[in-house]
This record gives C-alpha cells, sequence and structure tokens, in this order.
C-alpha cells in the first residue's frame, strides 16, 4: 500500500491571470488527488492543499514548480504533513 500525505504549497510569481488554477485542478484530479486550490489576496500568488499517495502528490508538485505555459514561478513554499481524509474531491476555492 502506497504511504498517504497532505501536501500544503504556495507558488509565487506570476500564478494569478494565467490559469494556473485551472491547471493545478486538473492535474490534481488526473492524480486522484482531493484538497483545493485558490489565489491569495497578494495577487502573486496560489495556495495548493491536496491530499493522497505521496507519489502522486510529488508528480503534483512537479507541475506547481513549473505551471502551465503562461505562469513564471518564481517560488515555492512546500509543506508535508501527515494525511487527515478531509476532503472528498480536489476544488478550485475563491
Amino acid at each position: 500500500m502506497q504511504e498517504k500525505a497532505r501536501l500544503y504549497t504556495v507558488a509565487q510569481g506570476t500564478v494569478q491571470g494565467v490559469y494556473f488554477r485551472d491547471f493545478t485542478l486538473r492535474k490534481a484530479q488526473a492524480l486522484g488527488l482531493t484538497g483545493y486550490v485558490k489565489n491569495l489576496p497578494d495577487g502573486r500568488s496560489v495556495e495548493v492543499l491536496a491530499e493522497g499517495e505521496r507519489a502522486n502528490l510529488e508528480q503534483l508538485l512537479e507541475h506547481i514548480k513549473r505551471g502551465p505555459e503562461a505562469a513564471r514561478v518564481d517560488r515555492v513554499h512546500v509543506k508535508w504533513s501527515e494525511y487527515s481524509g478531509n476532503f472528498k474531491a480536489f476544488e478550485m476555492r475563491f
């Protein structure tokens, strides 16, 4: 059985207005992850909280570090923690 975990990230740079949330939503859903993605009020950061198999979370993190074509990711803060099982799906929050 694969290890489950929780990944919390904040991507900073040109990540709002470039379909970063939609990109992350599609990648997370394809990987079978749960959680959410949302823009932060500073206008240059996107928050992602995802849960699932650690290997799939690591794949999502690589996608977040690159972002969609129009994005420029300058920095990604990463925090790993224990899986909670609190989410039923992966969603976009506003």
